[in-house]
């Protein structure tokens, strides 16, 4: 099929090419293989498991031992997807019966982690007793969870001796003046502390609790939220900082600070960054510790692949007896997996034979519905995948949101104008269809968009993509010089 590139004018911004360099598209990308074994199906640790692997959170630990000034642990908000959210709390048995269930009938499932709704850690007993029971159950589940650091070091010992091999940390400053803005006060020793005080301690167990679980094998990912004109220069330091510590990962993630949600950010007024503002800093935090760019900051009851909540698929009242789990179902999808993985890095490294050296660097969003490939019709897609692509090859710069185009078969034009503002400074989109009017807003606004690329790999067919553009441009160039 012929190519439809309707622009060129927003390519942007030229790149030092030796400061950013794709990823390895062999196995681990260099890492031993006791750590690639722990990240290879993890979606969360491993930016191509995320294409093909899925999660669960279970949502048995309701208590929180820290007030942070972004949050607010609503129940039964099925229609939020944000951190701290859930629908139903549950007891560890209903959590075991609810994996099984899931299990039974997602063969992608490969991670279990309790995120809340309120702090793993300060829930011990409900979170380990979790642990227990699905570790016997599905031994092959990687078990995960996520916390706020506070109780951290006096519980690394059971996380290593529960087989717990992920935990993420939220560290949000590593300077107490910085921290008091963001926690109005915590619960330690028994007893509540604020100001600058519960600051300095929250700070000093993060940190203590970080580089005890590195010391005992155990993988950590820091999630950090930008909070603008709070910390966001400050998450340089606190790059850094873990990074020194040994963090394996390092999430930035943007403040959601709806009032509707009735956070204190958000009753204030506190901003959010907009996409350019978070993609400005990651970009100066490149060459400290390793960026995670795929994260979808998920509820705390998310089920299914990152990107996709089918938790309401799987509530209790929706669960029939005790789930039958198959091992085969499982088996035959990682065989499968392991199919797709190989083809879709030989066709990596065959793309990037192509692409041409020294060119400018562009953004190309992808409309995909999982899987690793482009298959989705852009009027479907409520989100776009963004890729940096250069001469060294492609990078995933996280995801942009937009409400789908399509509603009931039409378009409906405001959405399409904030789909358009959603991809601002993006010079391509690849989908797997689109139709002619949004094609042509798309046209106008400087964006080309192609669909010959549909149901292909997505790195493959973005530098391809790259290497396409570049060279029209450099024809036309041509043309116009010896006019």
């Amino acid at each position: 099929m012929a190519s439809r590139v309707v622009s060129l004018a927003s390519i942007v911004r030229p790149k030092d090419l030796a400061k950013r360099r794709a990823e390895p598209a062999a196995c681990g990308g260099g890492m031993d293989p006791a750590t690639w074994d722990k990240v290879k199906d993890h979606p969360c640790y491993s930016e191509e498991a995320h294409h093909f692997y899925a999660r669960m959170h279970v949502a048995v630990a309701p208590a929180c031992n820290i007030q942070c000034n972004y949050c607010n642990r609503k129940y039964d908000c099925s229609n939020e997807s944000r951190p701290g959210v859930v629908s139903e709390k549950l007891d560890p048995e209903q959590a075991l019966r609810k994996v099984m269930a899931v299990a039974a009938k997602v063969p992608q499932l490969s991670v279990l982690g309790v995120a809340g709704p309120g702090d793993a850690l300060a829930n011990p007993h409900k979170t380990f007793r979790t642990f227990d029971l699905v570790a016997r159950a599905l031994p092959h589940i990687k078990l995960c969870l996520s916390t706020n650091g506070l109780a951290l070091p006096d519980h690394v010992a059971a996380i290593r001796d529960h087989g717990v091999d992920h935990v993420t940390v939220t560290i949000n400053a590593v300077d107490p003046e910085v921290a008091e803005r963001i926690y109005p006060w915590i619960f330690h020793d028994h007893r509540r502390w604020t100001g600058r005080e519960a600051a300095r301690i929250l700070l000093d167990r993060q940190m203590e609790g970080v580089a005890a679980l590195v010391a005992s094998g155990v993988l950590v990912k820091v999630n950090s939220v930008m909070i603008p004109g709070v910390n966001d220069d400050h998450l340089i330091e606190v790059n850094a900082a873990v990074k020194s510590a040994g963090a394996f990962l390092h999430n930035v993630m943007p403040l959601i600070s709806d009032p509707a949600h009735g956070t204190r950010f958000g009753l204030d007024g506190q901003p959010g960054p907009s996409p350019a503002e978070l993609s400005a800093l990651q970009e100066r935090l490149e060459g400290g510790a390793k960026l995670m760019r795929h994260c979808r900051q998920c509820r705390a009851d998310a089920v299914g692949m990152l990107g996709e909540d089918r938790n309401e698929e799987f509530t209790l009242d929706r669960l029939d007896g005790e789930a039958a789990y198959h091992p085969e179902a499982r088996e035959a999808y990682v065989a499968f997996v392991e199919r797709e993985m190989e083809d879709r890095r030989m066709a990596e490294r065959t793309a990037r034979q192509a692409l041409p050296a020294g060119a400018e660097t562009m953004l190309v969003a992808v409309a995909t519905k999982g899987g690793g490939r482009i298959n989705q019709h852009f009027g479907h897609a409520r989100e776009f995948q963004i890729f940096e692509v250069d001469g060294a090859g492609c990078r995933p710069l996280g995801e942009r949101r937009a409400e789908n185009y399509c509603q009931g078969g039409f378009g409906e034009d405001e959405r399409l104008e904030a789909v358009l503002a959603a991809l601002d400074g993006v010079s391509a989109v690849l989908v797997a269809r689109i139709g002619d009017c949004p094609r042509r807003r798309l046209a106008e606004a400087g964006i080309a968009v192609l669909d010959d690329f549909a149901y292909e790999y997505i790195e493959p067919s973005v530098m391809a993509c790259f290497a396409r553009m570049i060279a029209q441009r450099q024809g036309y160039d041509t043309l116009m010089a010896s006019a």
